[in-house]
């Protein structure tokens, strides 16, 4: 008999992961929180079960709870839930899809999900509550810190270090052996060949850091 699990968001990324939770089948999904106004609709198959303020409840009645919220500028509502949970004894599974290949020499760490045909390759690291999205690609010894966004089709190559809290857009591509810094955006499509240090969003080949009224 399957657990089930509480998802928490019921947005396009709550969606995607349905579908992998569904593929993976170790879960039953019981339902989904989000705001008051949508209890009772419809995220694909499922209802949308409780708003926020229900999540004491929910946690002395479920054991398992994953973060669907989607995560673009800012990992901070995705962090909030996955930490007020935790502190309410909430447990996390890696999902990962069948249809991804992940290295028996990887480490994913708890409330991260690795969607269809993500790659992970060998002595990779990934953090906690961290999206590996649709196609990304972790490279050998790559480091990835918690709460990241690695977005569809994006290249992170061997010895690269994220650092927490940081997006990478859509089919970026990170070089060999670089770090950025914590809380960054990549956009999508951008190449980054130098580390960066110092946070903010980044765009471009190669990428640039945009000033705020840019």
């Amino acid at each position: 008999m399957r657990d089930e699990i509480v998802l928490i968001g019921g947005g396009g990324n709550c969606k995607a992961c349905i579908d992998v939770i569904e593929e993976e089948n170790k879960f039953k999904i019981a339902g989904i929180v989000d705001t008051k106004e949508k209890l009772n609709q419809k995220v694909l198959n499922y209802k949308i079960i409780a708003c926020d303020k229900d999540l004491s409840e929910l946690a002395k009645k479920y054991k398992y709870f994953f973060i669907t919220i989607g995560q673009i500028k800012s990992a901070d509502k995705r962090i909030e839930k996955f930490e007020y949970l935790k502190n309410l004894k909430a447990e996390f599974p890696v999902i990962i899809s069948p249809f991804a290949y992940v290295s028996k020499y990887a480490f994913i760490d708890e409330g991260t999900a690795v969607m269809h045909k993500a790659f992970v390759n060998a002595d990779a690291r990934v953090g906690k509550n961290c999206i590996i999205n649709t196609g990304a690609v972790i490279e050998h010894d790559a480091k990835i810190g918690s709460n990241c966004h690695i977005s569809t089709g994006s290249i992170i190559n061997g010895n690269c270090h994220i650092g927490e809290g940081t997006f990478i857009g859509s089919n970026s591509i990170i070089s060999n052996n670089i770090s950025i810094a914590s809380n960054t955006v990549i956009g999508a499509g951008s190449v980054v060949i130098k580390s960066i240090n110092v946070s903010g969003t980044y765009v471009g080949n190669p990428v640039k850091k945009l000033n705020r009224n840019e």
